[in-house]
Order: structure tokens, then sequence, then C-alpha cells
């Protein structure tokens, strides 16, 4: 090698954070889109000793580079670890498949045996999930412990095809000698709902090899939590549960405590904004009593549980001498029975253990009612959720094609939680992304801008632009309803500009595409144009969060003769205005 490439190479490695055979370019911003941008990085890479580990986060990587990257990849067989997320910040969907196929086909031709694979907040979707299944299934993944997928948007679909993955490599493993021991499975905010969650508890009975799992809001309803809840029985070594913000009620706790029955490793359980209810939390007092020996936290907050099943669980943990933390948040109890919990904490000593009370939802009303109100919620949980499936199947198969605006959001913690409620706020927060209506929004209560907010991943420029179309479409001149919109629409967009890793331009041009004002190279969900998106925008272009450098080109496609508007005179005109003065406020 020649001097001036040695020295290019050292100071450029200087930059690069080396350590113990780790490479890594984590958080560079690096935006690599021609095969041209990628061939330094390559380079490196090919030249590095020993590599063990590739941190490639916080950068964007197109197709034509990921391919040059793979090139270097191939000679690589030494490389066991691959911290992949978020490199594909601002990409069309259709971008990232490719990209991850290149590198997984790489990652085979070396020969590497990897033990952690992170792709974590890559929102490539079922299609994406299709790109990684011939490494998941080859022998590169038979040594694979960790396994890291969060915030991918998965869906049902793509749910399905990591669990037949999993499956097949656990096979074709046990047929050499050396199964598939996976111990770590990460997979939130993935819309997996029951069918995905359902599967994956396949191959995770399969395996029993899990210390850690950690499926926190998948949209998992009873069903799915007792298919998890049977395969977790299987897997005697488990660590961490994390089902955070699911919706188990009394069947799926009740099954789950049952599991845990069985579990004697547990350390931490995290079932916080799982509507557990108090029967379900009573049957995991009694788990408790009966195992759990080294429990270190246990999260049950927000679940409707009222205070005598909170004492229950007090009781439970008080020869649990690991334990660290208990979070009874957010349920039932009122004003006396959170006194009474402290009380009942501090009389064994371990008052310094339970988390704040801050956020108790008070007393349940119509206590008398018991256990009858709660079956008939039970009841119409199930209803909802047989109609949130329905309402989803032809959103999941990864044989369709796939547009750029989808999904990738958690299912946020549902208000009023007590037993008067007579559905989980949590469905009808998707039941109104799903099927916008005035009703349907006013019936999320005050706190409903709050609640999109965090529905939708703002991180994601085409889920934002979809979600205030839904949104602004229900406007109505009803004060209430005008209110609730603008409301709603400003804390989304408020925190989606805020956020410096939202891509400003995309969510505009995706808006754009779905009016159809702005045609598109690949196929996106258009929406018939109706009056309230243009008073919505209106009103987002007058507030200080909205992109001065975006204002022309909306005055330039809402200008333009176009049928779409036509329906809209009225509100067209007066975005029109509004957008001329912000650009010219002399005028």
């Amino acid at each position: 090698m020649a001097s001036d490439d040695v020295a290019q190479l050292a100071e450029s490695l200087a930059k690069t954070c080396v350590d113990d055979g780790e490479l890594s370019y984590k958080g560079q911003g690096l935006k690599l889109d021609t095969a041209e941008s990628a061939e330094k990085l390559a380079r490196e890479m090919e030249e590095f000793p020993d590599l063990q580990a590739l941190r490639l986060e916080g950068n964007t990587i197109g197709v034509e580079a990921a391919r040059v990257i793979a090139k270097a990849l191939e000679s690589r067989s030494q490389l066991q670890r691959c911290y992949w997320s978020d490199m594909f910040t601002g990409r069309l969907r259709s971008e990232i498949p490719p990209a991850l196929s290149s590198l997984g086909s790489a990652l085979m031709a070396a020969g590497a045996c990897l033990t952690e694979l992170d792709l974590s907040d890559n929102a490539f979707g079922p299609d994406g999930v299709k790109a990684i299944e011939p490494l998941l299934k080859s022998a590169t993944c038979h040594t694979l412990r960790e396994l890291r997928l969060n915030n991918c948007g998965m869906g049902i679909g793509g749910g399905k095809i990591l669990a037949a993955a999993l499956t097949e490599c656990h096979k074709q493993s046990c047929a050499v000698g050396a199964p598939l021991r996976l111990k770590v499975f990460i997979a939130g905010r993935n819309r997996l709902e029951n069918e995905g969650a359902t599967a994956l508890a396949k191959a995770f009975t399969l395996m029993g090899s899990l210390e850690e799992i950690h499926m926190p809001q998948n949209g998992i309803n009873h069903p799915g939590v007792t298919a998890l809840a049977t395969a977790m029985q299987q897997n005697p070594h488990l660590r961490v549960i994390n089902l955070n913000d699911n919706t188990f009620t009394k069947k799926g706790a009740i099954a789950m405590a049952k599991a845990l029955k069985h579990l004697r490793s547990i350390q931490v359980l995290n079932f916080g904004d799982c509507l557990v209810r108090s029967e379900g939390a009573v049957a995991i007092a009694e788990s408790l009593r009966e195992g759990l020996p080294i429990l270190k936290e246990l999260n049950l907050s927000f679940g409707e549980v009222a205070e005598e099943a909170a004492l229950a669980v007090a009781r439970a943990v008080q020869d649990k001498p690991h334990l660290e933390k208990l979070d009874l948040n957010g349920n039932c109890l009122g004003e006396e029975g959170c006194e009474t919990l402290r009380d009942t904490m501090d009389g064994m000593n371990m008052g310094d253990l339970l988390g704040s009370l801050s956020e108790d939802e008070g007393e349940p009303e119509d206590d008398d009612e018991g256990s009858e109100s709660e079956a008939e919620e039970e009841d119409e949980d199930e209803e909802a959720e047989e109609e949130a499936e329905q309402a989803s199947e032809g959103d999941v198969s990864s044989e369709e094609p796939q547009s750029r605006v989808t999904f990738v959001s958690p299912l946020p913690r549902p208000l009023d939680r007590c037993p008067s409620r007579r559905r989980p706020l949590s469905l009808d927060v998707s039941s109104f992304l799903s099927t916008p209506s005035p009703e349907g929004l006013l019936r999320l209560g005050p706190k409903r801008a709050l609640l999109i907010e965090q529905q939708v991943d703002v991180t994601d420029a085409g889920q934002t632009a979809e979600a205030f179309l839904k949104i602004s479409s229900v406007y109505r001149e009803d004060p209430e309803i005008k209110k609730a919109v603008l409301d709603s629409v400003d804390a989304l967009l408020k925190k989606a500009f805020s956020s410096a890793s939202f891509q400003t331009y995309d969510f505009i041009s995706t808006l754009l595409m779905m009016l159809g004002l702005l045609k598109s190279e690949e196929r996106v969900k258009t929406v018939a144009i109706v009056p309230g998106h243009m008073v919505a925008l209106e009103h987002a272009v007058q507030q200080d969060y909205f992109p001065q450098d975006h204002i022309a080109a909306l005055d330039d496609f809402v200008s333009r003769s176009n049928e779409a508007l036509d329906s809209c005179t009225s509100p067209r005109s007066e975005l029109k205005a509004t957008v001329e003065r912000r650009i010219s406020p002399e005028c």
C-alpha cells in the first residue's frame, strides 16, 4: 500500500471509534447514497484487523452504497456483532429491502457466525423482514444470541415471516448438532397483534433458551398474551419479561400468572399499561407468593387494579429480598387506598421500594357490580379485538405492494382506566385512526392530543402525514370538534417538527402525494380532499412550529388548477391567502 494511502487510512481510523475488534461509525450522520460515497468506508472495513463488530447506527445508507459495503463484508468471516439500527433515515421504504438483502447475502457468503444482530428503528415493514429471511434461516444465524428488531413496522405479516425464519433456523441448527439458543429477543412497537405474537410464541417454545423477551406496544390482547405465556413456561431461564402497553385483561393476566409459577429466574416483570385488572393482579400476587424468588422489579401500573388487589400484591413481595422497585401507579386505589398501600409497604420496611402513586385514577365506580361488570367488559374487549383484526387484514400481507406510509406505532397508555369504563381506550385510539370520525375523536377525552401524539411515531414522516390527514378529515365547525381537531394537529406537528431526526421535506412531499397534488413514483395511498384538510393546514402554517421554508412549496401546489381541490374552494382560498401572508408578511 502506498504511504499516502496508509496515512489517509490512519487519519480516517483516528476519527472512527475502534475498540476490541469493533469498528464504529455510530451517530456520524453519514449519508451514503452512491457506490462512490461508500468506497472509503468499505476500504476501512477491508483494512481493519480482526473485525468482530460493526456499528452503522445513526447513518443513512442507500441501495448502491449498501452493495459496496456488502462487498467489503464478504471477506470478514470473523464478524459476530452487527449493530445496524437506525441506518436508513429518510430512505424510501422501497430502498430498504434490497439494501438489507445485499448485506445479509454478504454475511452468508463470508461464513460469518453472528451472535448479535440489531436492526431496530428501521421502518422496513413486512418486506424488510422478507429481505432478511434468508439470513435468519442460514447457518450464519445458528449462533445468534441476541436479536433486536424494535420499532421496525413488521406488522402481523412480518411477525409471521420472522417466526417461520426462526423456526427454520432452529430446525437446521438442530440437524447439525448445534441448536439455535437465542437469549435476547426485542421487538417492541411492531404492531404484531395476536397473530404475530402467537406465531412467535411457537418459535419461542421450540427454542426454550430465551432469557429476555421485550415486546411492548404491539397491540397484543389476551389470546396473544396467553400464547406467549404458554411459550414462556418452556423457557425456564427467563430473567426479563417486558410486555408493557399491551392489553392482558383478566384472561391474559391469569394465564401469565400461571406461567410465572414455573419460572424461577425472573428478575424483571414489566406488565405496566397492560390492563391486568384486579383479578389478574390477585393471580399474579399468588404466583409471587409461590415463586419468583429473585424478583427485582415488578410493574403493574395503569392496570385498573383496585385497592384490595394492590394490597395483595404488596403483601406478596414482602419475602422478596432482592426487590428494588414495585410500581403500582395509575391504578384505581383512591386517596385512602394509596395511603393504606404506603402504610403497608412501610410496615414491611419496604416503603422506599414503592414507586410514585401520583397518577392514581381514584376509586372505581360501581364497585358493587364486581366480576359481572368485568365479564361484560371482557366480552366487549374480545369484540373490539376481532374488529381490529378484521380491519387490519388488508394491511399486513407481505405479498401486496407497500407504500412508504404505514403505521409503526405504539398503543398509548389508556386514560380513565377504572372498571366503569366499557372498553379499553387503547383500542378506541387505534379504532379512531383506522376509521376517523368526529365522535371517535371526542370519545378520546380531554387528553386526546397527548394520546394521538403518543400513538404516532413522529420520527416517520409518512406516518405523521397520514395521521395529520386522518385527524383533519373529521373537522367540523362545531366548536368542540374544531378545538379537538386543531389541538390534536398542533400536538402532533409540534412534536414532529421539533424532532432532530424528523425529515420535514419528506413530510411535506408525502402529504402532497397523499392529497393527489404531487405525482408519486411509487405506490402511495391517496385520500379524497375534504375542507378539513385545508382548514388544518391553514391553521398549522400560522404556528411557530411550522418551518418557514416549506410554506412556499404549499403555495405552489394549492395555487395550481386541480380538480381534487374543486370541492374546497373557500377553505382553499383562505389557505392560499394565509400562505401568501406568511411568505410576504409585509403584504
